[in-house]
């Protein structure tokens, strides 16, 4: 069967569940399979069996579901088109040299392929032959980050059952998978070493494959997978990565006498500033915590992921001193930030306290105690608060001046930001701390 040691190593399903679902949601459902030169056929009508049929020879293989979801169940049975492109570029990046199609032929998809045309014509979209992503300038990438590419074609005209419509066609194909993974995810950004950092290892029961990259930002971009299941909320595969980095680049630094022995360690989050990496582990027998499967429990993996981490990282650290030291340079200079943040803050604190009646010079408070009915507008210069202030109702509407173009937040460390004199007189404004220490109420 399906499942069985002979057919898949590794499932996400639960053993047949996803059809059984589908099929009990939809008002219709049609199967046609290709298998020892036959075509098979069966139709289901409200998640009732009609007869499994022999259609006659075959060639080749394959399987073929249709589905009509119930309008009675469901509020909208629209698809998104972006949507299901994007799990399936996620699906072809993490199964390297697949080939995935995504051909949307409603009537509406018509100006949607257009839009799609002008793009490319504009040098907006992809650059690669039609209906193809391979090979293609993989554009901005995931998550606020996590906004992928959209692959390639302008589409092709067919003909619909009901209507002429200009197919909208997405072909994701990525021969180096992961690596390509990072590609897109560091395409907006600076990497701070050419090489990206991939390896795969094997284990009883269970695999790993990770790609990794830094890049000059602040901020990490981290994703996990486990049996092709995007694992949002980590689980053991992630916590074993990050147990390993830490302790790896840690070794590292002490070993080439990067850090002082006075020093104490770099944190995790020091060490994965700028990291992009995608880990995808694949699990014969996977746990996972919940229902929706977005956090993977199996325990054994964590240590088979961290010993597999710090074999292959260590041999590329050891094998690459130059990039290694410019990763762990930058790490210093996070953990440099990091204590350099926390005295600002510090400093932000005790301004704040010294401050007669803990507010800036310039904010003209207002009357009313109530957070709830007051309101505090930031305008640009003393004279637009002048203005503001003469017109304001005093009872609820705080006024605080601030000079304009104040500092690039996106591209200031922590602690360049806190030092700012603007930035501490709204962080005082507010009233509210910053990082672990905001509390709203």
């Amino acid at each position: 069967g399906k499942f069985d040691s002979d057919s898949y190593a590794v499932s996400g399903g639960l053993h047949g569940v996803g059809i059984s679902v589908v099929n009990a949601l939809s008002t219709r459902v049609e199967v046609q399979i290709k298998r020892d030169g036959r075509l098979w056929k069966q139709d289901f009508d409200m998640a009732e069996p009609a007869e499994l049929v022999d259609a006659g020879p075959a060639e080749g293989t394959g399987t073929k579901v249709r589905f009509w979801a119930d309008p009675s169940i469901f509020e909208t049975t629209e698809y998104d088109f972006d949507i299901v492109a994007r799990r399936l570029q996620e699906m072809a990046f993490l199964n390297k040299g697949l080939t995935i199609t995504l051909t949307d032929r409603r009537p509406r998809a018509e100006k949607a392929a257009e839009l799609d045309a002008i793009a490319d014509s504009e040098g907006v979209g992809p650059d690669s032959a039609p209906g193809s992503d391979e090979g293609s300038d993989l554009a901005s990438a995931v998550d606020a980050e996590q906004a992928f590419v959209e692959g390639a074609g302008e589409g092709d005209e067919s003909t619909a059952e009901t209507a002429k419509v200009r197919e909208r066609k997405r072909t994701f194909h990525y021969p180096d998978g992961l690596k390509d993974y990072v590609k897109a995810i560091n395409k907006s950004k600076t990497a701070i070493h050419q090489t990206i950092l991939y390896f795969e290892g094997k284990g009883t029961g269970h695999e790993v494959e990770v790609a990794m990259q830094w890049n000059s930002g602040y901020s990490e971009s981290v994703h996990t997978f486990a049996n092709t299941i995007n694992t949002h909320e980590g689980g053991t595969h992630e916590e074993g990565f990050r147990a390993a980095l830490t302790s790896l680049v840690n070794k590292y630094a002490r070993d080439k006498k990067l850090i002082k022995e006075k020093d104490p360690n770099l944190t995790g989050d020091d060490i994965r500033e700028g990291l992009a990496a995608v880990i995808s582990a694949k699990i014969a027998d996977p746990q996972f915590e919940g229902q929706t499967k977005t956090k993977l429990g199996n325990t054994e993996v964590k240590g088979f992921v961290q010993r597999q981490v710090t074999e292959h990282v260590g041999h590329w650290f050891e094998a690459n001193p130059a990039e290694a030291k410019v990763i762990v340079n930058k790490a210093i200079a996070s953990s440099q930030a990091r204590v350099a943040a926390r005295k600002a803050r510090e400093m932000v604190r005790r301004k704040s306290a010294t401050d007669i009646g803990g507010l800036p010079g310039k904010l003209a408070d207002c009357r009313s105690k109530d957070p709830a009915k007051s309101e505090l507008y930031i305008v640009e210069g003393d004279s637009a608060g002048g203005s503001a202030k003469s017109g304001r109702d005093s009872m609820f509407q705080a006024i605080l001046p601030l000079r304009g173009k104040i500092i690039n937040v996106e591209k200031s460390r922590i602690d360049k930001v806190l030092k700012n004199a603007e930035v501490q007189a709204i962080i005082t404004a507010l009233g509210t701390g910053i990082h672990e220490e905001f509390d709203i109420d």
